[in-house]
């Protein structure tokens, strides 16, 4: 079933929504209830082309046939059985995670959040119990990062504006500028030696878009071996092909001790996943951490079909090839309305379009575009961000920009 209150207007709909929902997120008045490729529907029977693809979760589109399928003949047989047990689903997708990936071993979550507060508690832990140094357990982050919001991973996140109101936070956080390793040196002398663990995004979405400048990936890692320092990588966003790699940390050939993955890598389903070299993972023990629904068939069985149809549909060559495409058309509207927009940048089918005007112009191009049957959000109230599924094709893409073309050209 499709609609469950057939008879009841919108706007009442949405106020009752708004009536029970906690006060913490500003959804836009309309429901969605269908979905297929790129289309999604509202509950009033609009069409939109879906350029944000659930804030870059379904890789596969909507109502993907070979993930509605294996969803389907896994929900049939086992959906739940805690990590008592060993399970076929997670076993099948670890195995293909470590096959792609450095990685040896993983951890499985229902969240990028959760899986990024997994990889500070091994980093932490391998510092204290592998390496016995608990006074080295600070860590470095950076500004403008996003990690997530729980108390760790919102403490690593270096933007206020989602620590506000939360204070004291978790100590024994230090913060650099992204992309300069002479603020970085200087942030790690400051700190005498008590860091033990650096967490980045390679890029950062949530801050902007902002992508690492040449060799600051591989300096930094080469500092990282120095200092004997753990290095995160916070994929959570930029993996499972979204850039045209399985991964971003393969674009430098920079590998991490520890990544996250969550959002593209189960197509919608729920799930997280922390990925650690041997060495690394020597921090866990059995009972140092643990995830009640993490690594359920449903979820592990979803996330498994999602990475074997990008491998077998060749996806990854799409996904450079589409989002070629979609880059060069922003670029065209940035020099066809440079009165409203700064630059386009991006990989793959991570692209933003940065406007000029503040948060008012992004959000009025967004209304303007939602109204025209497009989705897509604005990040730092000023960066639209396209992160549409990595099925998306070249006919989706034109479409996309030319909406867009036209509201540039009105607001």
């Amino acid at each position: 079933m499709t609609n469950l209150f057939r008879d009841t207007p919108t706007v009442d709909l949405a106020a009752r929504a708004a009536s029970h929902y906690t006060s913490n997120y500003r959804q836009i008045p309309i429901f969605l209830t269908r979905g297929e490729g790129v289309w999604v529907w509202d509950r009033d029977g609009r069409r939109y082309l879906d350029m944000v693809a659930g804030i870059a979760v379904n890789s596969l589109g909507h109502a993907h046939p070979r993930l509605v399928a294996a969803i389907r003949e896994q929900a049939d047989a086992l959906m739940h059985v805690s990590n008592l047990y060993f399970n076929e689903p997670a076993l099948a997708l670890m195995d293909k995670l470590v096959e792609l990936t450095f990685a040896d071993r993983v951890f499985f979550a229902n969240s990028g959040a959760e899986a990024n507060e997994a990889a500070l508690k091994l980093a932490r832990r391998y510092r204290t119990t592998v390496k016995k140094q608990p006074n080295r357990t600070d860590v470095l982050a950076f500004e403008n990062s996003f990690h997530g919001r729980t108390f760790g991973t919102v403490a690593v996140t270096g933007q206020p504006k989602y620590q506000k109101g939360f204070e004291p936070l978790p100590p024994g956080v230090h913060f650099a500028r992204f992309g300069d390793l002479g603020h970085v040196e200087e942030v790690l002398a400051r700190a005498e030696g008590r860091i033990g663990t650096v967490i980045l995004e390679p890029v950062q979405c949530e801050g902007g878009l902002n992508f690492p400048p040449a060799g600051f990936l591989k300096q930094l890692r080469k500092l990282c071996d120095a200092q004997d320092m753990v290095l995160i990588y916070d994929e959570v966003q930029t993996g499972v092909g979204r850039t045209g790699e399985w991964f971003y940390y393969e674009v430098d050939a920079v590998k991490p001790d520890i990544m996250t993955s969550a959002k593209g890598i189960a197509g919608g389903v729920p799930l997280g996943a922390m990925l650690c070299t041997d060495e690394v993972g020597r921090g866990f023990e059995p009972g140092s951490h643990a995830s009640t629904f993490g690594g359920n068939p449903l979820a592990t069985r979803a996330g498994l079909e999602v990475l074997r149809t990008i491998e077998e549909e060749k996806l990854l060559d799409h996904v450079f090839e589409v989002g070629s495409e979609l880059a060069t058309g922003l670029k065209t509207l940035c020099d066809r309305h440079p009165e409203r927009c700064v630059e386009a940048r991006g990989m793959g089918l991570l692209q933003g379009l940065e406007l000029r005007g503040g948060a008012d112009v992004a959000s009025a191009v967004v209304a303007g575009c939602q109204q025209r049957g497009l989705l897509m959000n604005a990040i730092q109230g000023r960066v639209l961000r396209f992160v549409p599924p990595l099925i998306v094709q070249s006919g989706h893409i034109q479409e996309a920009l030319s909406i867009l073309d036209a509201v540039l050209g009105e607001v």
